[in-house]
């Protein structure tokens, strides 16, 4: 339960000394008497989700041998039908679980709008059409961290094709590397972006191989056993 005393609180030099203090606020004596601020280690993971996600709208577009790419946030009011329709074809419900009313997406979508901003759904438009839905999180902040050795703004993956004449034809290979240089062409403290497709899901993870990822290992999720693929910035150039 949170304190309800309101007196001032002891100075902290009665307990440690000047140099204690200004270590704790993040302040060091260097030589000549002049003061550095430095961050306190224990500051990070705040520092840390203070910078979760800009909106991946403002990212621009890139282009793909199929046209021009971007990322779109959803709007539910406008895109809950089409997205539910999405959810409930046989192929995608297979691995996202979502078949069934418009509520079940509606759910899902809310879920990520309403937290704290470290998750953002998006429609993936090419050439202006939506036929794409993607998820791009902070996947050091999310519970995936817990499963592989996460590195500070690791950024993460979700996605499908919505229209079934766009799978099995090499565009998912074309779209994720497409949404790796977005991610790692705007978040410039992002070292990697990693994804956990579903290890049955073949035609996934060969998309996610062919377009300049790796199977970094196979991991035992709550709901899955995924394939954790990961695209390294440094070798961006060269895969």
């Amino acid at each position: 339960m949170p304190s309800t005393d309101t007196s001032a609180p002891a100075p902290v030099a009665a307990t440690g000394s000047a140099h204690d203090a200004r270590s704790a606020t993040g302040l060091l004596e260097v030589a000549d008497g002049r003061r550095e601020q430095r961050l306190n280690a224990d500051l990070l993971p705040l520092l840390a989700e203070a910078d979760l996600l800009d909106s991946p709208a403002i990212w621009g577009s890139v282009t793909t041998p199929a046209g021009a790419f971007r990322l779109e946030p959803v709007r539910p009011g406008r895109d809950l039908e089409l997205l539910t329709g999405w959810m409930n074809d046989p192929e995608v419900a297979a691995y996202w679980e979502l078949a069934g009313p418009a509520a079940v997406t509606a759910a899902h979508l809310r879920a990520q709008l309403d937290g704290d901003g470290r998750s953002i759904p998006c429609l993936g438009l090419l050439d202006g059409t939506p036929m794409s839905y993607w998820e791009i999180y902070r996947a050091d902040l999310d519970p995936l961290s817990g499963y592989y050795p996460a590195r500070p703004h690791d950024m993460g993956i979700h996605l499908l094709i919505g229209d079934g004449t766009n799978r099995g034809r090499g565009l998912g290979t074309a779209l994720l590397r497409a949404v790796a240089d977005l991610v790692l062409g705007n978040r410039p403290r992002c070292t990697r972006v990693v994804a956990e497709p579903d290890i049955r899901n073949t035609p996934s993870v060969s998309a996610f191989l062919s377009s300049g990822f790796r199977c970094s290992a196979e991991i035992d999720l709550p709901e899955k056993r995924a394939a954790l693929m990961v695209r390294e910035r440094v070798l961006r150039n060269l895969l």
